[in-house]
This record gives C-alpha cells, sequence and structure tokens, in this order.
C-alpha cells in the first residue's frame, strides 16, 4: 500500500523557504487510513493557535470525522521560529508530504511564501522545457 502522501499543489502555489519534520497527533482509525492509503491533502494547512501548531483540512477517509483538525508536535523553540516568521515575512505553514517513519505518521511542514500569477507561469515553461529535453534525449 501507498504510505506516502505529497501535497502536489504546494509547491506549485508556493515558494518553499525551508522544511521540517513534525509528528502528528491521530487516532488509530486514521493510522490505518494512512495504511490502507485513503489521505488527502491538497487543501490543507497548518496554523499556528495560543502556541500550538494545528494541521487543518487534512482528509482521512473512511473515518468517523475525516477533517478533523491535528494537533502537530513541535517543541517551543520551534514553534516560536516559525511564529515570528509567519507574522513578519507574510509566510504560511504548509504541510509538503506525509508518511510513515518506524510505525510512527510523521508531516513535513514547509514554510512558504505565495507565488504570484507570473511565477506560476515560468514554473509551467520551465516544467514543460524539462519535459521535451528529456523526451529528446530518450528518442
Amino acid at each position: 500500500m501507498k504510505t506516502e502522501f505529497y501535497n502536489k499543489k504546494a509547491r506549485f502555489d508556493y515558494d518553499i523557504i525551508e522544511s521540517l519534520e513534525v509528528g502528528i497527533v491521530l487516532t488509530g482509525e486514521e493510522i490505518k487510513a494512512i495504511r490502507s492509503g485513503r489521505v488527502t491533502m491538497t487543501t490543507s494547512y497548518a496554523k499556528i493557535i495560543n502556541g500550538e501548531v494545528f494541521w487543518l483540512g487534512g482528509n482521512f477517509l473512511g473515518t468517523t470525522v475525516p477533517d478533523r483538525t491535528k494537533k502537530l508536535l513541535l517543541s517551543k523553540s520551534q514553534i516560536n521560529r516559525f511564529a515570528g516568521k509567519t507574522q513578519e515575512g507574510g509566510m504560511t505553514l504548509i504541510p509538503l508530504k506525509l508518511y510513515l517513519k518506524k510505525g510512527k505518521a510523521k508531516l513535513e511542514l514547509g514554510l512558504g511564501r505565495g507565488k504570484k500569477k507570473y511565477d506560476k507561469r515560468e514554473t509551467i515553461k520551465r516544467r514543460d522545457q524539462e519535459r521535451e529535453v528529456a523526451r529528446r534525449t530518450k528518442n
């Protein structure tokens, strides 16, 4: 089964400045959903509320509450650093990847700044050029 899930829209919509692996507080049925491959995270984001970081919008299909808010496990210094950067620089916390590591669920949390429309066009153009070069070298 697939136990790695990527937020495909995150790297397209945001410039990721740094990322960090964090733990998640989950229930048993949410771990079962991860192991069976029933997770979506395209519209999810993270938010700092009262000195704690929470993951909102992650969807665990087949659970009793599929879009429950989940607490992320970070140290106080990491929370303070992320809080400072999100408040001063207009950055946001974006979940990039969800995976299992030694039986524990981990989330790769990225600190990113939103891209403008012209940046997205540039990303599409660069990706198309790379595909074209790969196609030519393959033949």
